[in-house]
């Protein structure tokens, strides 16, 4: 079985940083990709960053100057580095790990982590 864990989320200040990582656990041999996505109340949840195992990016276009995603395939983590925060970036930031092969047999799976809060302060 997989786990992800995100952490990193708080309360901030506009204009502040934050960095959220996800940390993907289990007998995993191969994700195809990694992604944030986040939801705010009362709002549909949608997409913000997904980076490929080959590290390969696609931002939602209104985030890609302020939100940086990375990858270590090694250690099977992602980080979202969030800078020039506003307070519309509140909401729960959930990672998600797309076609994930484990190292027992079996097809691929998907996985989402219970996700982590971030307020932004006006």
């Amino acid at each position: 079985q997989v786990q992800l864990v995100e952490s990193g989320g708080g309360l901030v200040q506009a204009g502040g940083s934050l960095r959220l990582t996800c940390a993907a656990s289990g007998n995993i041999f191969q994700m195809n990709y990694m992604a944030w996505y986040r939801k705010a109340p009362g709002k549909e949840r949608e997409f913000v960053a997904l980076i490929t195992d080959a590290g390969r990016t696609t931002y939602e276009e209104s985030l890609k100057d302020r939100f940086t995603i990375s990858r270590d395939n090694a250690k099977n983590t992602a980080a979202l580095q969030m800078n020039r925060l506003k307070p519309e970036d509140t909401a729960v930031y959930y990672c998600h790990a797309n076609k994930v092969m484990l190292t027992t047999p079996g097809p691929p799976g998907d996985y989402w982590g219970q996700g982590t809060q971030v307020t932004v302060s006006s």
